[in-house]
């Protein structure tokens, strides 16, 4: 196994679960050994709970699925309390996801977790989340917003955690996001979140999803993740940036590498196979061996 590493933090591999597809906890331990992977990147958390939308939250479409969960959960301090310990007992490397609907409650969040920071690889900041103050527009879709909430969850955690910012595909302005969240403390980027789309079932002629539309993922918006790692790379030779995005080989998890990536996220394959992120891990060191490849630095930014 190889090694990786993002800005400072170390991995013991490139291969990470992504938010939302692996639970709060230790959920996937029945198929894999937690231990050996990157790290468990939780689904994103408020300092508060939330319901999450109205059923159905998940639909079927062609290379994936979309999906309206609408980031349900207890809250952090619940997560602290239950689910925490039981990712350490496994010997997980933990990544931590907050979400909020305003900035003050990014900042909330980051201060309940400040208490447990030793015990956490990063911090991820989904910024893919509706802002009410501002017309539910998305935080990582306006560059002054993302600098704003990157601020402050910087300042509530201690020097000692990387804090991750996760941006969205669905903007033209993400290449000088991913500069502002760099400038205003994100000590990597995560590109890329779900991609807005809808399916509307025929027979009832309303929408599959409780809420309307939804977000899509897997296969379908690979290409994308590729583009957008590639842009970001390309404008920002030294950011470090961990993509995703319809990752279900280990082909694509090089793909993602080349075009800029230091480490890389397996989220919705995980749904069609619980045990997707080892596959693919082991799929990377086969490659890597056929190739005489000694460090991931090698591939990163190959196609550059």
């Amino acid at each position: 196994m190889i090694a990786a590493r993002v800005g400072n933090v170390n991995l013991k591999s490139p291969v990470l679960t992504a938010s939302g597809t692996a639970g709060h906890s230790d959920e996937l331990a029945a198929y894999v050994d937690l231990a050996s992977i990157g790290a468990v990147v939780v689904k994103s958390m408020a300092s508060f709970a939330w319901q999450g939308n109205p059923a159905p939250r998940l639909h079927a479409v062609d290379g994936g699925m979309i999906n309206a969960v609408g980031l349900q959960g207890l809250g952090c301090a619940h997560w602290i309390r239950d689910d925490l310990p039981r990712l350490r007992a496994r010997g997980a490397s933990v990544v931590a996801s907050i979400w909020g609907f305003r900035e003050s409650e990014y900042e909330s969040a980051a201060l309940e977790l400040a208490a447990v920071a030793d015990q956490l690889t990063a911090v991820e900041v989904n910024l893919s989340c509706p802002n009410l103050d501002h017309a539910r527009q998305m935080f990582a879709h306006d560059a002054a917003q993302s600098s704003r909430v990157m601020s402050a969850v910087r300042q509530a955690l201690p020097p000692s955690v990387a804090v991750w910012a996760k941006l969205s595909p669905n903007t033209d302005r993400l290449v000088e996001i991913a500069g502002v969240v760099v400038s205003a403390g994100a000590d990597a980027v995560v590109l890329v979140n779900t991609v807005l789309g809808m399916r509307i079932d025929t027979e009832s002629r309303r929408p599959s999803l409780g809420n309307g539309g939804g977000g899509v993922s897997g296969a379908a918006i690979h290409a994308i993740a590729v583009r957008s790692v590639f842009d970001v790379r390309a404008a920002h030779r030294t950011v470090p940036i961990v993509g995703v995005g319809g990752i279900s080989r280990a082909e694509h998890a090089i793909e993602l590498m080349m075009a800029g990536a230091n480490a890389v996220q397996v989220g919705t394959a995980t749904f069609a196979d619980p045990r997707a992120v080892v596959k693919v891990q082991r799929g990377m060191d086969r490659w890597a061996m056929r190739h005489g490849i000694q460090s991931w630095d090698e591939i990163s930014s190959a196609a550059h």
